[in-house]
């Protein structure tokens, strides 16, 4: 085993034992770490990634090298190192954008176990792409959900708690699913290995049995994924937790946690029940009837929004339909559209966040559209990587959104069956998208006169004095347009990706 084959395993220890670490830093010392963590980690998996595509084989890495079942494993592939480091690439620059708004919105003597909490939350992420032992991600699932949990009420108002209290129940309940069909495959399989379980479910499937068990267990870990990862109709935490919690908080929670949720799932139909079984369980369309509903139903709850970040929350709500759109049809060319969309979308919405929060910064705070009129002109790098995550989300080419719905399209015309109703519903929701979004953004851009333009003066200057925000800014447009105008090379990664997990 060469050297860079460890890292995976590396990052999960660093990454855990940083948030013991910084639990007895000081604010700043801990904020310090958790960068440099970040980044480390970030470069480990670039490593990881770069061996995979040389070798182009995935491996398996026992922890103490004790074999199954006493021994717990992950597994390494081209999809799960890209996926890491890209993790780690948005979640860097979401905390980099918004540590000015981490300095005043939380308590100092609380800033130290923000951090904690990221480092625990960046952890689970990473055991969640790289374990291939089911229980072993349930375990990780509910560092996640504490995590998040966590960094949404740290600011310690009254909508953040409610927000976390109506999270953690949800969430709760989903965790409770996820657990019963993961006892339920044990108990069919005997196995909590991703490999062996799949192994035996071939063989029992193949001779007829087990027909309802494995529904029913397939049915609750899928239920249970879905109430975590806000799929419509299992959203109505979403808004709040996005809307009150600190824009790092926000960037965060809405590009990673639940795409991690996302990409379990994503593995469970690969690694645990098989690809073609999970396709004749039928649950699959379920999937796809909820991602159309979630992709109309979650722009229609955006455009009757008045608050920025609710707005931005809601269509969080239409994306992810997008995501359990393409797995619901069931076919390779849609799960790699679905996956192109988590990068894509974790993308866009994180810098969607942290550009709406500078412009509140130069609107008196105020998140209501009256009040951002003219933003885009006091303080012209938010307006500006505002804009541009508005047009990724509308589809205009260049940026990553309109290779998402491409791709959506033509995956679409593979399945027949199901072709009509998904290009209807990316008409009507890429029309939808263009309301809410370019209507906000024309907001931003109406000029103002000069007597208001005065009073919010003092403002500019304040946002002009964070050039760390405007180079976070530059980063995440650049991230987008490269995700929009390089997609060839990162759907060949995805496809080989794919084909490792099967």
């Amino acid at each position: 085993m060469q050297f860079v084959q460890n890292f995976p395993f590396f990052c999960i220890i660093l990454t855990l034992f940083s948030g013991s670490v910084c639990a007895v830093l000081k604010s700043k010392p801990a904020r310090i770490v958790n960068t440099i963590l970040i980044t480390i980690v970030g470069i480990l998996n670039a490593c990881v990634l770069a061996f995979e595509i040389k070798t182009g084989e995935s491996y398996t890495y026992m922890m103490g090298h004790f074999p199954a079942p006493w021994g717990n494993e992950i597994r390494i592939g081209v999809l799960e190192a890209g996926m890491a480091l890209f993790f780690c690439v948005i979640m860097l620059l979401s905390m980099l954008g918004g540590k000015h708004k981490v300095l005043t919105e939380i308590a100092k003597e609380k800033q130290n176990l923000y951090y904690v909490l990221v480092n625990l939350l960046l952890s689970s992420l990473i055991a969640l792409v790289y374990t291939n032992d089911i229980f072993t991600a349930y375990v990780f699932v509910e560092i996640n959900t504490i995590s998040a949990c966590g960094l949404i009420m740290i600011r310690q108002n009254g909508r953040t708690i409610e927000a976390a209290v109506r999270y953690m129940i949800m969430s709760l309940l989903g965790s409770g699913l996820l657990l019963m069909g993961i006892c339920m495959l044990y108990d069919i399989t005997g196995h909590l290995l991703m490999s062996n379980i799949k192994q035996t479910l071939e063989a029992t499937y193949a001779s007829g049995k087990l027909d309802v068990p494995l529904l029913v267990s397939v049915a609750f870990m899928c239920i249970g994924l879905a109430i975590k990862s806000a799929l419509f109709p299992f959203h109505a935490w979403l808004p709040d937790a996005y809307g009150y919690s600190t824009v790092s908080s926000a960037a965060i929670l809405s590009s990673l946690v639940s795409k991690g949720y996302i990409f379990l799932l994503i593995k469970i139909i690969y690694r645990v029940v098989g690809f073609e079984i999970f396709r004749d369980t039928h649950i699959i369309n379920v999937l796809f009837i909820f991602g159309l509903c979630g992709m109309i139903f979650g722009s229609v709850s955006a455009i009757r929004e008045n608050d920025i970040r609710r707005m931005i929350a809601f269509s969080s709500v239409a994306q992810i339909g997008y995501i359990y759109m393409g797995i619901g049809l069931g076919t390779e060319v849609g799960m790699a559209a679905s996956i192109f969309h988590i990068l894509s979308h974790a993308a866009t919405k994180s810098m969607l966040f942290i550009a709406a929060i500078g412009l509140t910064e130069v609107s008196d705070g105020s998140r209501h559209f009256i009040k951002l009129t003219g933003a885009g002109f006091r303080n012209k790098i938010a307006g500006l990587t505002f804009m541009a995550g508005s047009l990724s989300m509308v589809g205009v080419p260049i940026f990553a959104g309109f290779i998402s719905k491409l791709l959506f399209a033509q995956a679409a015309t593979v399945n027949k069956g199901k072709m009509l109703p998904v290009l209807i519903c990316l008409g009507i929701s890429t029309i939808l998208n263009a309301i809410y979004f370019m209507k906000t953004v024309i907001r931003i851009y109406t000029p103002i006169d000069d007597k208001t333009f005065e009073e919010n003066k003092c403002s500019v200057i304040k946002a002009r004095q964070v050039p760390l925000y405007t180079v976070t800014c530059i980063l995440f447009i650049i991230v987008n347009v490269v995700l929009g105008t390089m997609s060839d090379p990162i759907m060949d990664l995805i496809t080989k990706g794919l084909s490792m997990f099967a």
